[in-house]
């Protein structure tokens, strides 16, 4: 080997190897903002959360933009109550608010897998739904996390709590 080769391999950028954060974010990202998606995914997904954060998606329309957080409402990773529920809720969305300062709300939804039968279609205009949401929550820019549990625990706070769910999911059985 010539010693200028052997100088320029020597010299060559190390190999790039991304973290788990970064391939979560970049697999589990959708929406036109697809960019700001996998950006918010970076922050969420450099913590272990024990709902799953399944999907981030990022859409902008005529100036606005609306960032979607989508968690597993099963299996949760970790002892789950509904109290540890709701801070989870509340650090996702102050997460995501603080990732993408230009998005005004964000919508943060739990679901569960339906099961279907084999052969059911399951995409297309026929399809039969695999999946339900047991909640949602929509939050403005500017409602401080106190605000935002105070809505989340009351009964008519603008959060969805499926009640079945609700009885079944925390290992506190609300």
């Amino acid at each position: 080997m010539t010693a200028a080769l052997f100088a320029s391999v020597c010299n060559a950028a190390p190999a790039y190897a991304p973290t788990v954060a970064q391939l979560d974010a970049e697999a589990r990202a959708v929406g036109n903002r697809r960019d700001l998606a996998e950006h918010i995914g970076d922050v969420i997904f450099a913590t272990h959360w024990p709902a799953e954060v399944t999907q981030i998606s990022a859409n902008a329309l005529a100036g606005h933009v609306i960032v979607g957080i989508r968690v597993l409402g099963i299996k949760f990773h970790a002892a789950m109550t509904r109290e540890a529920f709701i801070d989870e809720t509340v650090s996702l969305v102050g997460d995501a608010f603080s990732a993408a300062p230009e998005a005004e709300e964000i919508d943060l939804w739990a679901s569960v897998p339906i099961s279907v039968a084999k052969g059911v279609i399951v995409s297309g205009d026929l399809a039969k739904p695999t999946s339900r949401t047991v909640f949602s929550l929509s939050v403005r820019r500017g409602e401080s996390p106190a605000a935002i549990r105070a809505r989340v625990e009351a009964a008519s706070g603008g959060a969805f709590w499926d009640t079945t769910w609700m009885r079944t999911a925390f290992s506190d059985h609300v």
